[in-house]
C-alpha cells in the first residue's frame, strides 16, 4: 500500500483527486496541503511514496518544495500539475527527477494512467542505504492504522506493539501549541482508565485506546481530562471515532477526523460571528450609515445561512438588544430610555424570511436613526473631523499630529476625546480600521497579501501578518483560504 499526499490550493481539486484515489487499488491517502510550506512540514512528517504537487501553490511553488526535499527522499515520486503548459516550468522539473507532468483538468483517465507508472516506479525502488530503522509505533500510527489491514498484518502489530485487544477506538487532538507536551500528559490521564497509546502526526495528536470500549464513556473521560490539564485558554479540537476491530481501524481514524474537522468549523462559525458583532457595535453611530448597513446585512445573511431559521432568528435577538443599548443605554441601570421595540417577542413571531427581511430593514433603520442623533449630540466637532480624516487617509503613514491638525486640535487633546467617546485608542482605532479594510481587499479582491498590506497602511508585510493575526485570530493566508472555502459553499456561511 502506497501513501499519497495531494497538494493544491484548489479545494474542487484536492476533492476530486481524493474521490478518485479511494477507488484506486494499491494507494490511500497520507494527506492534503494548500500551501507549499504546508506541504513541506506534511512530506517530512509523513513521508509519502507519492506527491501530486500543484506549481502554483501559495508560499512556496510546487517545484520549489520538490527542490527542498528531493534530495532527503530520493525514493519520493513526484507528480507535477498545472493550468498550463510551459515549457519553463517543464524544464525546471527535469533535474528534479518529476516523474510526470499533468495539465489541469486532469481526466479521471489521465490519473489511474499515472497511478498505474507511478505503482510500477515504485515497486522498482532500490531499498535505501544505511537508513536507520523507523520506530514501529511512529510507523504504525503514520501509515498503518490509517488504511485497511489483513487479519495476518493486524495480527502481527498487535503482538509487536502489544495490544490487550482486537478492537479499539482512535481519537485525535489538536491543541494551539506544546502538542508533544500536551499530548503525553493527556495520554498518561487517560492511560490511569484504558490502554492507551499515542504519537504526534502533522502537530496533531492521533491515539489509538486498545479494548471493548464504550465511545461516549470515553468521550465524556477525554473531555474531562482536557478540562482539568490543559490552561483554560490553549485552543483544543478533538475528535473520537468508532469503536472498530484491528483491520478495520482506519474506519475510526476517518471518523475520528471528520469530528474533528466539524468541531473546527463550528468553532471557526463562532469565531467569525463574534468579531462581525463586534465590528457592528464599534462602526454604528461612527461610520457611514449605508456603510453599516451593508454590514449589517452581510452579517445577518451569513448567521441564517450557517443555522436553521429559527436558530438564526434566537442569534440576532440578543445583536438587537447589543445595538439598542449602545445607541440608547436602555438597558442600563442609569437610565430610563426604553427600548426601541421588543427585540425577543417580535423577532420570534417572524414566520418566513421575507417577514424577517423588511422587518430587520425597518428595525435596523430606527437604530441607525437613533445611532445618528446620539452621534450628533455626542461626538465633539473635532472628533467627528478626524474620524473623517482617518476614513479617507488611512492607507497612508497617518499619526496622532496628522489627525489633531485636520480637527484643528492639539494630540493630546485628540487623544484624549477618542479615550472618552470611542472608548478606544487614536492606534487602536487606526488599526482595526486598516484589518477591517485588509479583510475586505483579501475576500474581495485580486490582489496578493503584499498589495493588501501596502494598501492598508503596512510597508513591512510581516508585521502586517502579525497584526492581521492578532486581530482577527487567523494568517492572511488562512484567512483567505477560509474565505474561498466558505464562497464555495463548504460549510458556514459565505464569507
Amino acid at each position: 500500500m502506497y501513501s499519497v499526499l495531494i497538494v493544491d490550493d484548489e479545494e474542487p481539486v484536492l476533492d476530486s483527486f481524493e474521490f478518485m484515489l479511494k477507488s484506486a487499488a494499491g494507494f490511500v491517502l497520507a494527506g492534503k496541503a494548500r500551501s507549499g510550506y504546508e506541504a513541506l512540514q506534511m512530506i517530512h512528517e509523513t513521508e509519502p511514496d507519492l506527491v501530486f504537487m500543484d506549481i502554483n501553490i501559495p508560499g512556496l511553488d510546487g517545484l520549489a518544495v520538490i527542490a527542498d526535499v528531493h534530495k532527503k527522499f530520493p525514493g519520493m515520486v513526484f507528480v507535477l500539475s498545472t493550468a498550463y503548459e510551459r515549457f519553463d516550468l517543464a524544464k525546471r522539473a527535469i533535474p528534479l527527477g518529476v516523474f510526470a507532468y499533468l495539465v489541469k483538468p486532469v481526466s479521471k483517465k489521465t490519473f489511474f494512467s499515472t497511478l498505474d507508472d507511478a505503482r510500477e516506479a515504485l515497486a522498482e525502488r532500490p531499498a535505501p542505504e544505511g537508513k536507520e530503522q523507523e520506530d514501529p509505533e511512529h510507523l504504525f500510527f503514520k501509515k498503518i492504522i490509517r488504511q485497511e489491514m489483513s487479519e495476518e498484518t493486524w495480527e502481527e502489530w498487535k503482538e509487536r506493539l502489544a495490544l490487550p485487544s482486537d478492537r479499539g477506538i482512535v481519537f485525535l487532538l489538536e491543541l494551539g501549541e506544546n502538542t508533544e507536551e500536551w499530548c503525553g500528559k493527556i495520554a498518561e490521564q487517560i492511560s490511569y482508565k484504558y490502554h492507551c497509546r499515542f504519537n504526534i502526526m502533522l502537530n496533531r495528536g492521533i491515539f489509538l485506546v486498545s479494548g471493548n470500549i464504550n465511545r461516549e464513556a470515553l468521550k465524556a473521560r477525554l473531555d474531562a481530562v482536557l478540562k482539568d490539564s490543559l490552561p483554560a485558554p490553549l485552543a483544543r479540537f478533538r475528535g473520537v471515532g468508532e469503536p472498530c476491530r484491528g483491520p478495520e481501524l482506519y474506519r475510526s481514524c476517518d471518523g475520528a477526523l471528520r469530528e474533528l474537522e466539524e468541531e473546527r468549523q463550528e468553532t471557526d462559525i463562532r469565531h467569525w460571528e463574534r468579531l462581525r458583532i463586534i465590528q457592528l457595535r464599534r462602526k454604528i453611530g461612527a461610520a457611514p450609515p449605508e456603510e453599516v448597513k451593508k454590514l449589517f446585512t452581510v452579517f445577518w445573511g451569513e448567521i441564517f445561512k450557517a443555522y436553521d431559521f429559527a436558530l438564526a432568528k434566537a442569534k440576532m435577538i440578543p445583536v438587537f438588544m447589543f445595538l439598542m443599548d449602545d445607541c440608547t443605554g436602555c438597558y442600563r441601570d442609569d437610565t430610563e430610555a426604553p427600548p426601541l421595540f421588543a427585540a425577543a417577542e417580535e423577532i420570534t413571531a417572524i414566520p418566513d424570511m421575507a417577514r424577517w427581511e423588511a422587518w430587520a430593514g425597518e428595525a435596523f433603520g430606527k437604530i441607525l436613526f437613533q445611532a445618528a442623533l446620539r452621534r450628533s449630540n455626542s461626538f465633539p466637532v473635532p472628533l467627528a473631523k478626524a474620524l473623517e480624516y482617518i476614513h479617507a487617509n488611512y492607507a497612508g503613514g497617518i499619526q496622532l499630529g496628522d489627525a489633531a491638525s485636520a480637527a484643528q486640535v492639539s494630540p493630546a487633546y485628540l487623544s484624549r476625546l477618542f479615550s472618552e467617546h470611542c472608548k478606544n485608542s487614536f492606534i487602536d482605532y487606526v488599526t482595526e480600521l486598516r484589518i477591517e479594510n485588509a479583510e475586505k481587499l483579501l475576500r474581495e479582491s485580486k490582489m496578493n497579501i503584499k498589495e493588501v498590506a501596502f494598501a492598508t497602511g503596512y510597508q513591512d508585510p510581516n508585521y502586517f501578518g502579525k497584526i492581521f493575526k492578532k486581530i482577527t485570530g487567523l494568517s492572511p493566508m488562512a484567512y483567505t483560504a477560509e474565505a474561498k472555502r466558505r464562497e464555495g459553499g463548504q460549510g458556514g456561511y459565505n464569507q
